[in-house]
């Protein structure tokens, strides 16, 4: 019989316990972002451990240690809840060198009432006499096993840990599964603070699935999230609201270190979706990020959201606002343009189909006769443009050497590159657009000087 699903853990505790550190540990990389900043982690982060050849569902939550007055707070209590629902196990994170806390007693009590299989971990013990202080009767709470002691840091006691847990999972009947590959196109999705990506996600996926608010910068961390649609599967980041470089660089630390964590799931991504709120005018912010995207070799596509929100719109508002955003980021006029509400679902599913395209196009390969036919016919129509030298050179070929981005090589008759000029480049660009289908990718044309050229 084939297991339909994976089974899931849940990591759960208060804030500062060293949940996110143990979860990268499970996943042995550097997914969440962790920090000394209590609430660091806020939204559902998820991702895959495999332990002894079989893999598991890891998700990390935020701190349940608010009084739940403040409007995140009760949003991370309510994503933290989601995660129980759907966990097989819970692992409930102390910190053993603070001790058991009040606030941790009561929490035990909350837990409780998920009727899921809870295991105590005892984190943060490194040393010895940590290890051992797990077996005090303090650490007693109601039904539950003494800690198992770890260090999610160090790594130590984590394969007790799962080996616990994969026993566990094994007597419900929902063993871990063998590990595979998925293969899924990676899409991450970056905006300026408060421009709707968690709600678009939360939309694409249908369920709420990040938290969402109206306070600027309430996503910190890049999350990923996988989508399947038929027989396809699709990884979307939503990552922290992105501003101007000076104001990160003053904010400085734990937003600093997220707008980099950012960068890197853009150049890890084979599509960026650049949301753009559309009821009001672009400005600094969303041109920095284009440009940002500009020179990453990623698919784009921009997202024109709360487009429900613009009023009397004619036949002629979508071309208006179209021409307005070739206006303002001209480098980035071959994405597509798409619009769409979060909040009321309008259009997001078409999403699916304009990100299969992208990726599609971002991985064409174009023939050697076809590349020889289209530079021929490029020529005919616009010699090439002399650059620094006394004369145009000669155009001996063009060769693609790479996919997704395509990057093409020029090859010219000179020693030196620079004799033919920069808007050549741009020309041809233009004119592969223009005969092969490449809306949504970027592309790359290098010049290479020689004397001939071989296929």
């Amino acid at each position: 019989m084939t297991q339909k699903r994976m089974p899931t853990i849940v990591l759960i505790g208060r804030t500062n316990v060293g949940k996110s550190t143990l979860f990268n540990k499970l996943l042995e990389k550097h997914q969440a972002l962790v920090s000394q900043i209590a609430g660091t982690t806020r939204d559902r982060n998820e991702g895959e451990c495999v332990w002894r050849g079989k893999s598991i569902r890891v998700i990390d939550t935020g701190g349940l240690d608010g009084d739940g007055t403040d409007e995140i707070e009760q949003n991370i209590k309510k994503q933290a809840d989601l995660a129980m629902e759907q966990a097989d196990v819970i692992l409930f994170l102390v910190d053993v060198r603070d001790g058991l806390m009040p606030q941790e007693k009561e929490l035990s009590e909350y837990i409780s009432n998920f009727d899921k299989p809870i295991i105590l971990v005892g984190n943060k013990a490194e040393k010895t006499t940590d290890r051992l202080s797990v077996n005090n009767p303090e650490w007693q709470l109601p039904n539950l096993e003494a800690p198992i002691p770890i260090s999610g840091a160090k790594g130590t006691g984590v394969g007790d840990l799962l080996d616990k847990v994969y026993s566990i999972l094994e007597k419900k009947g929902i063993p871990p599964i063998e590990s595979v590959e998925i293969n899924a196109t990676r899409i991450s999705v970056i905006g300026k603070p408060n421009v709707g990506k968690s709600t678009l996600i939360n939309a694409i996926s249908g369920e709420e699935r990040f938290i969402t608010s109206p306070i600027a910068h309430t996503t910190r961390e890049p999350n990923d999230t996988l989508i399947q649609v038929g027989d396809k599967n699709y990884i979307f980041v939503d990552t922290a609201g992105m501003r101007k470089k000076g104001k990160v660089k003053k904010a400085g630390g734990l937003e600093a270190s997220a707008v980099r964590r950012n960068e890197t799931a853009i150049r890890h991504s084979d599509v960026a979706l650049l949301v753009l709120d559309s009821s009001e005018p672009m400005g600094t912010q969303e041109k920095v990020l284009a440009g940002l995207l500009k020179g990453s070799g990623t698919g784009v596509i921009i997202v024109a959201n709360k487009w429900d929100l613009i009023e009397d719109k004619t036949s002629k508002t979508i071309n208006d606002y179209k021409k307005y955003i070739a206006g303002s980021i001209p480098f980035l006029r071959w994405a597509p343009v798409i619009f769409v509400s979060a909040l009321n679902k309008l259009r997001v599913t078409k999403l699916f189909e304009m990100i299969d395209d992208v990726t599609i196009n971002r991985a064409l390969e174009i023939s050697d006769k076809d590349l020889d036919s289209f530079l021929q016919y490029a020529i005919r129509a616009h010699l090439p443009s002399r650059g620094k030298g006394p004369k145009p050179p000669k155009v001996l070929g063009m060769i693609q050497i790479k996919t997704s981005p395509p990057e093409f090589d020029l090859v010219i008759k000179a020693k030196r590159t620079d004799v033919l000029h920069p808007s050549y480049i741009r020309y041809l660009k233009n004119k592969l657009r223009e005969n092969f289908k490449l809306e949504g990718t970027p592309i790359k044309i290098n010049i290479r000087g020689a004397t001939s050229v071989s296929k």
